[in-house]
């Protein structure tokens, strides 16, 4: 019976994050499945009546076979879940209250060099999809776009007389970015050349299409960079936000202030955009290494 009962608050915070949190359907799923398996830690338990050492045990048993950085997810996760159940009157203690995050190691995200980017960008354009492809890249060095951001665009949300793109980000926050020329001539390009060879019989708004006329995932998204930076010998590691990361980067290099970086990217706290003041002072150094007669 416990069981059932634990689902249901589980299925409640959920509800809550879904709907007053907004939050994305990726990071819904990675909270329940962290919940679930917590559940499964504590098997009959009352979840209301977990203690400190229930946690603990859990989390260590998590440290097996994640690394330290899913640990401390894990654990953000049952402190957040269990402050919403003492927010909402179901517990009087939060269990999770004096357990410390693990310390991480910070490592700084990879960047590609403006020549890597070049490299990247220089596509053929032979078809339907390198126009599509050629599009996607440059909006998002020229934007610093989140792929869940590019993905979710719709044609609406262009604006090819001013230079602008309309986005939603996290917790459906709404920015307007403004794009470089190249990315606009090429919008333009495959909005009004070849997006229409894209769809099917069911019309959609969305921006970027697949093959079947649908909205291009972002499993897909990753693929198609990931096999363009291989074709291109491009050696820096790829992530999902690498262009993201580079847009950053090459920003602050170029004189941009952080304050306006942060509002392009769309984060709440500034702190978060700071790391890209410790990835160029790296860069910085890299190539005063690599260049100073003394440095040898």
């Amino acid at each position: 019976m416990s069981m059932i009962k634990n689902k249901e608050y589980v299925n409640e915070y959920i509800e809550y994050l879904k709907i007053d949190r907004k939050y994305s359907s990726n990071t819904l799923l990675s909270y329940e499945t962290e919940l679930n398996q917590y559940l499964d830690f504590i098997k009959e338990k009352n979840i209301l009546k977990s203690t400190k050492e229930d946690i603990i045990n859990f989390l260590n048993l998590e440290k097996r076979r994640k690394n330290e950085r899913s640990v401390s997810h894990t654990l953000t996760v049952l402190r957040n879940f269990y402050k919403f159940l003492e927010t909402n009157e179901y517990i009087k203690i939060n269990p999770t209250e004096c357990i410390d995050l693990p310390k991480l190691r910070k490592s700084l995200p990879n960047v590609l060099s403006t020549e890597e980017v070049t490299q990247l960008l220089a596509i053929s354009l032979k078809t339907k999809y390198d126009y599509r492809n050629k599009a996607m890249l440059e909006l998002m060095y020229s934007s610093g776009l989140r792929i869940s951001e590019l993905i979710n665009l719709k044609t609406y949300d262009i604006n090819l007389n001013e230079n602008l793109v309309k986005v939603t980000g996290k917790g459906s926050k709404e920015r307007i970015i403004p794009i470089d020329d190249v990315a606009t001539k090429y919008l333009e390009i495959y909005i009004k050349e070849y997006r229409f060879q894209l769809l099917k019989k069911d019309k959609t708004d969305d921006l970027f299409l697949n093959s079947r006329g649908t909205k291009i995932s972002r499993q897909a998204m990753f693929k198609l960079l990931k096999q363009l930076a291989s074709e291109k010998n491009i050696q820096t590691d790829f992530s999902p936000h690498t262009l993201r990361h580079s847009f950053a980067t090459h920003m602050l290099e170029n004189g941009a202030d952080l304050r306006s970086i942060q509002e392009l990217l769309g984060h709440s706290d500034i702190s978060t955009t700071q790391i890209y003041t410790h990835i160029s002072n790296k860069l910085l150094k890299e190539s005063y290494n690599e260049s100073h007669p003394h440095s040898k």
